[in-house]
């Protein structure tokens, strides 16, 4: 009780950067490690003799279905959590418990309905993917047992982002860690010592996942200051709607990213496995970037919540700063690698001349663009955790809805290849460009209303 109360005192009167640094560091390591499960997964299966590359392409066309399913989890977890932490900051614990209790609910029925969904209709949903007569084979024996493991993906996905909106950033990240360290571990062991190709690899993520959902649930029952209670399952119209309304541009990002996926993928046929491959890299190594990024809006989520919904709007916009500038620069910084060490990082999932000539511009062309992202994730983030849910869905539905695939279509049907590898670039380049005046104009409404006299 005494570490709970010191937490919600921070939140509303420490230091905002150290608080942010503090709540930031673990949110970002766990995100990163996070994208560890596919990436070292795609790792050890390009490496397998004689089918590597149908191998990995076939893993790659899962990608659309792993968005989908994270799409539910971030649809709860991110309407959840902020609307969680802006309770707390008006001092209603109760309501806050009944968010996060009804979240948990949701999070269970979306997974039993996604589970019989996807895997019923794999061999259906790959195909359409993009998946031929070589790659389907690989595509099915990963995506079915990974499917079964669906519970324990979006509960792990959904409730860490409760975790991080309470203060305990730590927690959150041990367990997708352990889970991350796990994987790694039983990866080869499947895959190649007990030769289980895919199905292998598939089967070493949900076990690892399966571990980092038992850490969860132990850290939501017994720790923190706002307790999964079973008496609190029983949904409630008034909350089920804030936390779908809140969290409805998290899913409709991912929900475009997985249609961008698709969209991606079918472009991308016509140039042959190896194109697929290539573009798949590079969407696995633009997400490792923008992860961090998210860390930085997971560290930041809590604080602006809680001080949003205790009125400290001052603290709110000292915390967007700093994020944003932390952001930027550390997306500047990676950019400058995939630059410089575009070959090796392409290499390291495929070393196929064909790939790596296909995935080595595409990269440097996104790194091009990678800082403008690091400015539009936060804004973003800024937007859903003070409830400004249009914007937020605006800007959720603009870079890979609005923007990417009309330019794919343009840019693909007119410069081919290249144009295929330019879509990404431009759609966030244009990005930019719409979230700069909303950000700017938001941040001026905040200063007003922290400058007004207090119950004005």
């Amino acid at each position: 009780m005494a570490q709970t109360q010191k937490k919600q005192q921070d939140m509303g009167t420490g230091d905002v950067k150290k608080l942010l640094l503090q709540l930031m560091i673990p949110a970002v390591v766990a995100q990163v490690v996070n994208l560890l499960y596919n990436i070292v997964d795609r790792i050890y299966i390009g490496h397998i003799s004689g089918i590597g590359a149908a191998a990995l392409t076939g893993v790659g066309l899962f990608t659309p279905i792993l968005m989908l399913l994270n799409a539910f989890a971030m649809l709860i977890g991110s309407g959840g959590a902020p609307r969680t932490a802006i309770a707390m900051g008006q001092g209603d614990k109760k309501q806050a418990e009944k968010i996060v209790s009804n979240s948990f609910t949701m999070l269970l029925l979306f997974s039993v309905v996604l589970t019989i969904v996807f895997y019923a209709a794999a061999p259906t949903l790959l195909r359409l993917f993009g998946a031929s007569d070589t790659t389907l084979p690989y595509a099915l024996a990963y995506s079915r047992i990974y499917i079964l493991g669906t519970i324990c993906v979006l509960i792990v996905l959904g409730m860490n982002t409760f975790i991080t909106a309470q203060g305990f950033a730590k927690i959150s990240m041990l367990t997708t860690v352990i889970g991350a360290v796990i994987n790694i571990v039983l990866d080869p062991i499947f895959i190649f010592v007990l030769d289980m190709g895919t199905a292998g690899a598939g089967l070493a993520t949900m076990l690892s996942q399966f571990c980092s959902f038992c850490i969860l649930l132990y850290g939501c029952t017994r720790g923190g200051n706002l307790p999964i209670r079973f008496r609190d399952f029983a949904l409630t119209r008034a909350a089920a709607w804030e936390i779908l309304r809140t969290g409805f541009p998290s899913m409709a990002r991912q929900l475009l990213s997985a249609t961008a996926a698709i969209a991606l993928n079918w472009a991308a046929r016509d140039y042959g496995d190896a194109a697929i491959a290539a573009m798949a890299i590079v969407s696995r190594l633009m997400s490792f970037a923008n992860s961090a990024v998210l860390g930085f809006g997971q560290g930041y989520q809590p604080v602006c919540g809680f001080n949003y919904g205790a009125g400290r709007f001052d603290r709110v916009l000292e915390g967007y700063g700093f994020c944003i500038k932390t952001a930027v620069l550390s997306l500047v910084l990676l950019a400058a690698l995939g630059l410089l060490f575009a070959q090796p990082l392409v290499g390291l999932f495929r070393d196929d001349p064909a790939v790596t000539a296909i995935g080595i511009p595409a990269l440097r062309f996104q790194c091009l663009t990678l800082p403008l992202m690091g400015y539009v994730i936060i804004a973003n983030m800024l937007f859903q955790n003070i409830g400004a849910a249009g914007y937020a869905s605006l800007l959720s539905i603009a870079r890979q809805g609005l923007f990417f695939l009309p330019v794919l279509l343009v840019l693909a049907a007119s410069l081919g290849l290249l144009g295929i590898q330019l879509a990404q670039p431009v759609a966030d380049a244009c990005t930019f460009c719409l979230t700069l005046p909303m950000s700017l104009w938001e941040c001026r409404r905040l200063r007003k209303k922290s400058q007004a006299p207090e119950g004005a």
